[in-house]
Parts: C-alpha cells; structure tokens; sequence
C-alpha cells in the first residue's frame, strides 16, 4: 500500500483527558449542543460560548499528547509513502506528538476568527464579545472552530486525498458527523482497504471493511506497529 489517509475523531483525544460531546461530566454535558456550537446560539449569547470555549481551551492546552497521537506521527515518520492525517478535532495533539500537515476540518481552538473581515490570528487565552480584531479593529472575534450547520474547511483537498488513498482509517469517530461520515464510502468507491479503530462500534461500522474494537492508546500502536512491520 502506498497512501495512507487517516480520519481522526474524539475517541483519540479521549484519553488524554478531552471528553467528547457524548461524556457525562464534562463540558459538553453542561450545555445544549445548540447553545454553545451554532452560530444561532452565538447570535443568541456570544458571552455564553466565548466562556465555554474559553475553558474548553484552557482544557485543551493542558494536555499531552497519548500513545495513540504518538504512534500516527511515527507512523508519517517511517511510512514510505504519504500519511495524510484528517481530524475533526479542534484540540492540536497531532502536532504536539509531531504529526505534520494536519488538516483540521473542524478549525482549531488556538484560533480566533473576524467575522467581519475574515482575518485569523491566536486566540487569547479568553475571548469576550469586547475582543477586537486585530487587522480591522472590530469587536467581531469568534473561536475559529467550526460550528454545526457551517461547512467544514478543507473539503476539496480532504476529497482529493480520500479518493487517492490505498488505505483509509477511521480512528475515534462516532459516524454520525457529516460529511466526515461519508469518507469511508468515497473512500472505498475508490478501491481503498478501509479500517475502523474504535472504542465501540460507530454508526457506520458496516462500511468499513475492518473493525477493530478497544482504547485508542492500544490499538492504534499495535496497528502502526503491524504496518511498520517488515514483511518476510
């Protein structure tokens, strides 16, 4: 096999102490999904989400990397051919466990986005309905992540990638976000083995023609490790 595309969702980052929107006692669960993650509840009360995602950034910007994260960017180091990594994460443990190129179809928390003029810049640590842009000066700033009902960035070179790969992997997706969740189809039209890594079986399990099933700290390692293991 020659290109490798990789599908990234909650479930790698869950061990690192980063629940997803399905957790109890996190921070998702203190909130309705349409208050905190549409750009109607942003309308609504712009204070309310630049406060959750303020914390959910402090949260984000404690923790390491895991097994799993390591394992994806050994697996670009030492793979002889491309490793593309897609995630629909927005916190940056790919890259903290020196993954490159990443593409962030869901944006990321370390940024901040003018929806008046459209420039992007690090986040603050807090954002508040005061905080200004700095290219326009306008108090327009919102986390730069993207919300549901808003279309995720780098469709067309995720697309292209998908169609081009000889092996594609879902590691911790629900399958029930669109369109991540329609990449294995597009993926196997194409000819490519497809694999899903999951702690539980995801909504679209049957598409894949793999499951494996368990913690993203064992299995994505041992996978890596069977990839990388030479043949003879």
């Amino acid at each position: 096999m020659r290109k490798i595309v990789i599908l990234t969702g909650a479930g790698i980052s869950a061990e690192s102490g980063l629940g997803t929107f399905r957790d109890d006692g996190g921070l998702w669960s203190q909130h309705r999904i349409e208050d905190v993650a549409t750009p109607e509840g942003f309308a609504r009360d712009p204070d309310l989400v630049h406060r959750f995602y303020s914390a959910r950034r402090t949260q984000a910007a404690k923790a390491v990397p895991n097994a799993a994260h390591l394992a994806l960017a050994e697996l670009q180091r030492r793979w002889s051919g491309p490793v593309v990594i897609i995630t629909q994460n927005v916190d940056a443990l790919h890259e903290a466990a020196g993954a490159e190129g990443v593409l962030h179809m869901h944006g990321v928390l370390a940024g901040a986005l003018c929806t008046a003029c459209g420039h992007r810049w690090p986040a603050p640590a807090e954002m508040t309905p005061q905080t200004t842009c700095p290219a326009c000066t306008a108090a327009t700033a919102r986390p730069d992540v993207v919300w549901f009902g808003e279309i995720p960035y780098h469709l067309e070179e995720i697309l292209t990638h998908v169609q081009e790969a000889d092996l594609f992997a879902s590691i911790g997706t629900s399958g029930q976000v669109h369109p991540a969740a329609g990449l294995v189809q597009e993926a196997a039209a194409q000819g490519a083995q497809t694999v899903e890594l999951n702690l539980e079986p995801s909504e679209i399990s049957r598409a894949f023609d793999i499951r494996r099933l368990g913690p993203a700290t064992e299995l994505v390692p041992a996978w890596v490790a069977q990839l990388l293991r030479p043949e003879g």
